[in-house]
Formats: C-alpha cells, sequence, structure tokens
C-alpha cells in the first residue's frame, strides 16, 4: 500500500520558508493546529469563492478533526494556488499526486494588513502585567459547556477539534458515571489521554500460518523488529507494530505503563499476558498513520486441549474495541473453525462493521478448487456469525510474489488484483474515518454505561434492607437473564446493547451487591443531554467552516 509523502517535501527551501511564516500568521493560538475560524479568515484572502473554498477545506482536512496542521494547511495552500489557475478542485488531484508538484504560492491579497492585524491580536492575547488574563481570555474562560462541579474543568479555548472535545466530554460527563457504577471493572478500563490520541489500528486474526504477518510486511515492504514467518507456528505473542525513531522492540511490561501510548487498559489481563506482549518499532511512512497489532495463531485440533496462561478472548475483544479494522485471514487449505476460533468471533460482537475476511493464498489452488473452497468458507462462516447478511470475503495471496498465474489463469489474476486493490482501499481509507470511528466508539461507550448503571442499580434496590442478604445476591446472580429482561423493560431499553450475561455473572461473583450505588438520575440526565446535545453541537462546531 502507498502511502503519499506530505506535499510540503516536494516544495522549494524557498516555498517551505512562505508556508511555514503563512501558517504561523494564520494559527492565532500558536499551538500548531489552524481551526476553522483562523482558516475562513486567512483563506478570504485568495478571493476564491465560498464553494471553491468549501471544497479545499474538505480535502485538506481529510481525517475531518476540524483542524489542519502545517501539511494539511500545505495542501490547502497548493489546492488554493491550482484554484486561482483555473483547474477543478476534486479529490482526483490528491489520488493523481497532483500536489506533488512544485506549485507557486497561491496569490493572497492584503496580506501585509492581515499580518499587521493578527500580530496585534496576539498580543492582546498575552497576559497582562498584574498576572489578570485579557478581555478576549476572560469572554472564553466565561463561555461554560460544562455544569459538572466534581471534575476539574478545562476550558472552552483549549478545545481546538472534535478529538478534543470528546476528551473532554469524557472526563467530565461521561467517567463521573463510569466510575460511580464501576463500568470500568465489568466492561472497560478508563479511558486515557492517549486512548483518544492513539492512530487507527489493524488488528490480524487466524489460525496459525494463514500469513498474517507476511501480510503486515508486504504493507511495509519490509520486515518490522522481531518478525518471523515460516510454516511451523512462529507469532507465539501479541505485537503491536507502530511508529517510532529507530527500530527496536519494547517488552509488554514496559509498553503497558507508557503514558503517552494506549495500552495500560492491557495490565488487567496480568503478567501472564505480558510476557507474550511487545511493541515493534520503527520508523515508516505508513506507520506515520496506522498502527497493525500482529497476533498469535488461533489454536486448533489437538492444541487447543493446550491451555493458554491468560485470557486470550478477553485480550481479542479489548483489541477489538480499539481497533478501525479487524481482519480474519484464512489460508485454502485451512478452513476448519476451531472451538478457539468460535470463541475469538464471538468475542467481536458489537464490532461486526469492522471485521474484513480474506482468503488468503488463494492462488495455491486452481480456478474450480477456489469456486468450493469459497463456497466452503461461507458456510462455516455462515454458522458462526449468526447474521443472516452475507459477509464479504476478500480473495487474494497477499506477499511478496506475484500472483501464480500458472494454477490460477488470466481470469483468476484479475480477479485477485481488484480484490486486492478493493482491500488496499479500504485499509488507505482508515486514516480518514479515523474521527468518524472515533465519535462512533465514544457514542457505543455512553450507551453502554448507561445500561450498566441501570443494571447495577437494579440489582442494589432488589437486594433486601436487613435479613438474608447472601441468599438474595445468589438468586440475584442465578437469575441474571431474568434481572436483565426486568431492567430492559422497565427503562425501555435495545436488548442488543446489554453485556454478555457470563462474563457479567462472572465477574459480579466478586462483588457485594449491597454496596452497589441506588440509581442516581441526575448522572444519567447529564449522559443524555451530552448524547443529545453536547455531541452534535461539538459535530456542529468543528464542521466545514464554509457549510
Amino acid at each position: 500500500m502507498e502511502i503519499a509523502p506530505s506535499p510540503i517535501t516536494f516544495c522549494s527551501k524557498e516555498h517551505q520558508k512562505i508556508y511555514r511564516e503563512w501558517f504561523d500568521i494564520a494559527d492565532s493560538d500558536g499551538d500548531g493546529r489552524i481551526t476553522g475560524n483562523d482558516a475562513t479568515k486567512f483563506l478570504a484572502l485568495s478571493k476564491l469563492s465560498r464553494q471553491e473554498l468549501k471544497q479545499i477545506w474538505a480535502l485538506a482536512d481529510s481525517k475531518r478533526q476540524g483542524f489542519l496542521d502545517l501539511a494539511e494547511f500545505v495542501t490547502a495552500m497548493k489546492l488554493v494556488s491550482l484554484a486561482q489557475a483555473g483547474r477543478e478542485i476534486t479529490s482526483d488531484i490528491l489520488k493523481s499526486g497532483g500536489l506533488m508538484e512544485n506549485t507557486e504560492p497561491p496569490s493572497m491579497e492584503g496580506l501585509e494588513t492581515f499580518v499587521a492585524k493578527n500580530k496585534g491580536l496576539k498580543m492582546d492575547s498575552k497576559p497582562a502585567v498584574n498576572g489578570s488574563a485579557s478581555v478576549q481570555s476572560q469572554i472564553l474562560s466565561s463561555a461554560q459547556w460544562f455544569t459538572s462541579k466534581s471534575v476539574k474543568k478545562t476550558p472552552p479555548s483549549a478545545v481546538t477539534s472534535i478529538i478534543d472535545g470528546l476528551k473532554r466530554l469524557y472526563n467530565e460527563k461521561l467517567k463521573p458515571l463510569e466510575a460511580t457504577y464501576r463500568f470500568n471493572d465489568f466492561v472497560s478500563p478508563f479511558l486515557t489521554n492517549s486512548d483518544f490520541d492513539a492512530k487507527p489500528m489493524v488488528m490480524l486474526l487466524g489460525q496459525y500460518s494463514t500469513g498474517k504477518t507476511t501480510f503486515i510486511k508486504h504493507l511495509l515492504r519490509c520486515n518490522y523488529p522481531g518478525a518471523h514467518i515460516g510454516p511451523e507456528p512462529t507469532t507465539d505473542r501479541f505485537v503491536v507494530v507502530m511508529s517510532g525513531p529507530d527500530e527496536r522492540t519494547i517488552p509488554g511490561n514496559t509498553i503497558a505503563v507508557h503514558a503517552d501510548l494506549p495500552f495500560s487498559g492491557l495490565t488487567t489481563f496480568g503478567g501472564a499476558f505480558l510476557s507474550k506482549f511487545e511493541c515493534s518499532q520503527m520508523s515508516h511512512p505508513l506507520l506515520d498513520q496506522v498502527t497493525f497489532v500482529d497476533t498469535p495463531g488461533v489454536l486448533s485440533g489437538e492444541k487447543q486441549r493446550t491451555q493458554r496462561t491468560y485470557d486470550f478472548t478477553g485480550v481479542i475483544s479489548w483489541f477489538a474495541a480499539k481497533s478501525d479494522l479487524i481482519l480474519l485471514l484464512f489460508d485454502p487449505h485451512k478452513l476448519d473453525i476451531s472451538d478457539e476460533f468460535k470463541r475469538v468471533i464471538a468475542s467481536l460482537r458489537g464490532n461486526d462493521d469492522k471485521i474484513r475476511v480474506v482468503l488468503n493464498k488463494a492462488d495455491q489452488v486452481d480456478t474450480q478448487q477456489l469456486m468450493r473452497v469459497y463456497g466452503a468458507l461461507m458456510w462455516s462462516l455462515g454458522k458462526v456469525l449468526n447474521t443472516p447478511e452475507v459477509v464479504r470475503v476478500y480473495i487474494g495471496s497477499f506477499n511478496d510474489k506475484p500472483i501464480n498465474g500458472e494454477v490460477v489463469g488470466p481470469i483468476g489474476q484479475e480477479l485477485f488484483e481488484k480484490e486486492q486493490d478493493d482491500l488496499l482501499m479500504d485499509l488507505i481509507d482508515i486514516p480518514k474515518k479515523a474521527c468518524d470511528r472515533q465519535i462512533n466508539e465514544f457514542v457505543k461507550r455512553a450507551r453502554a454505561a448507561k445500561i450498566h448503571a441501570y443494571i447495577i442499580s437494579h440489582l442494589k434496590k432488589e437486594m433486601p434492607a436487613m435479613m438474608g442478604k447472601a441468599k438474595a445476591q445468589q438468586r440475584l446472580i442465578d437469575n441474571l437473564e431474568d434481572e436483565f429482561a426486568k431492567v430492559q423493560r422497565e427503562f425501555h431499553l435495545p436488548g442488543g446493547d446489554f453485556p454478555n450475561v457470563e462474563h457479567f455473572r462472572e465477574v459480579l461473583n466478586s462483588y457485594n451487591i449491597d454496596k452497589f450505588e441506588k440509581l442516581k438520575p441526575k448522572m444519567i440526565q447529564v449522559v443524555d443531554d451530552m448524547l443529545a446535545y453536547e455531541i452534535p453541537e461539538l459535530l456542529k462546531n468543528f464542521r466545514n467552516p464554509y457549510e
């Protein structure tokens, strides 16, 4: 998969200097990013139409973060220059590499006046000598978005993107509800800033020797540190392949306590898992955009009798929630779905939209055999996935070797190339959709936290005030399905959003239900208001400023 280099790398040193100066001028807050308000003021100097500027912003802010960094600002400037030259601004310009040419900087009328005015504003925004803030910053700090008094609030001026807004909503609205009803113990650990800032993640799953590590190598066009490829079981641990300044591997215990990385939640799986977890770092343009998770082969046959020393499906479920894409890899000669593989697929529940099935090494069988293999795979998946819809299966051979045309024939070769292109386009689109995915996951988490609060408070309400608490608790645990149904009926909740009964029961056994909190309707209302009003308002504030 080719990742286009930054447009600024194709600029002359003179042009780079100009763009950096312009970026600093447009960046009124000096935080290294240009928000919609800053952009509308600066780009207005180009004298382009609002429709043209709308299209330019949409292409430059491809990740829909609501701001432009330096590279995206240069993209916008080059698009402005092309529009001024009479070129039609479409997404095809980015795909064809039209921005890589050394385009002259655009004409920006009234730039000198804008610079003088902008510098004056920046001086006004500094604190006065006596320590009091400027009038502008006082106005900003008085614009209260939130009403919670229990958490230290972030000033509204600090929210310069959708991700910043989500962090703020989580810490001030959702996290107090999670902490009150112990959502972190039952469902998912608390989120940290690194969880919001993390790069998009792709997880690969499959049995041994289905080509998971080779797939990553194929995309990177090189081996990552610590990679082992062979016909025997080679990858015996979870390996996170991510960007870093130098090539090295980092042990699991170290990476799990690293504050800047989103893996602190894995400490809940204990030392047995962390000894089978590592991070592989290397400098690579693709890894600047996406992080890959290589997993141990799912056990099959006699190997299933050997118990793992950690909760394998629990770890898979944790990574699935964090991932933007989950690739299930199959080999034409290994179509059986073992008991452990069934449990793994079941643990992906709730993440169905992220799953892509890949029939790898498909050039090892001829066209007639491939047709039968494909049918057998669809039949096996139909029994496991339990959905009436047909899952999308990509067919190809993802390695560095050319497709074996002698086996598959010219028709098969053309099919493989089209299928591989479709899958690669899915991967290329991941960074662009990362912001939308974070919003989606945040809303899912908020809904799950609400339902969890209803369940916990209901169980607390069912406990007797004085005598027979031990018997009452055991009765509630034994009849947990019925209690879930009562909660669903009482609060009119969708059944599909409820947690897994067996997992909930297992965690509940170690708690004293009588110590749980009663229902606090105000906390629920805060989350409801966040979902109904504040998230839509956040998206509205950081949408395309020209819409």
